[in-house]
């Protein structure tokens, strides 16, 4: 599979969180928007304060209704320390190989360093937001609260 496309159907997954439950992402459809963020390396400057952005707004999150994932391709026991440390408040999955990073189709950086790149997937299953970028780390959680927001809205509209 290519590099998905806003408007394409999210492709389903099944990965170990940090604590080795066993995530599926067809449980997830149906029921609720989903955010993925896909990031390099637990512990890294950049990737722990995106976490940590992730995390104190978790609140905001709640109250759209969405559950919010991490995926990079560190172990069950490295995601779990990390979670710990940093009070993380949402799964982090294991995507050791990268075999969900690449159905997805999450760029690199400089063809080796693995990309950070956040999907917004509304309960209907289909792709709504893709935000890409290695540095601007607070953005990617900005950017995901802003598609969200929307497909609340476009839902509210609909029932009208």
């Amino acid at each position: 599979m290519g590099k998905l496309k806003v408007g394409d159907e999210a492709p389903d997954f099944e990965l170990k969180d940090q604590d080795g439950n066993t995530i599926k992402f067809s449980d997830l459809k149906g029921k609720y928007p989903v955010v993925l963020f896909f990031y390099p390396k637990d512990k890294s400057y950049g990737c722990t304060r995106e976490a940590c952005t992730f995390r104190d707004s978790m609140s905001e999150f709640n109250e759209l209704n969405a559950k919010v994932f991490g995926i990079s391709s560190d172990s069950v026991e490295t995601h779990k320390s990390f979670a710990e440390q940093q009070k993380l408040t949402f799964p982090l999955l294991s995507d050791v190989g990268g075999k969900v990073r690449k159905l997805y189709g999450v760029p690199s950086t400089m063809f080796i360093m693995p990309g950070r790149c956040t999907y917004v997937i509304g309960p209907d299953g289909i792709v709504r937001h893709i935000y890409s970028s290695q540095v601007n780390f607070a953005n990617h959680v900005s950017e995901a609260k802003t598609a969200l927001e929307k497909i609340r809205a476009n839902a509210e509209t609909a029932e009208e």
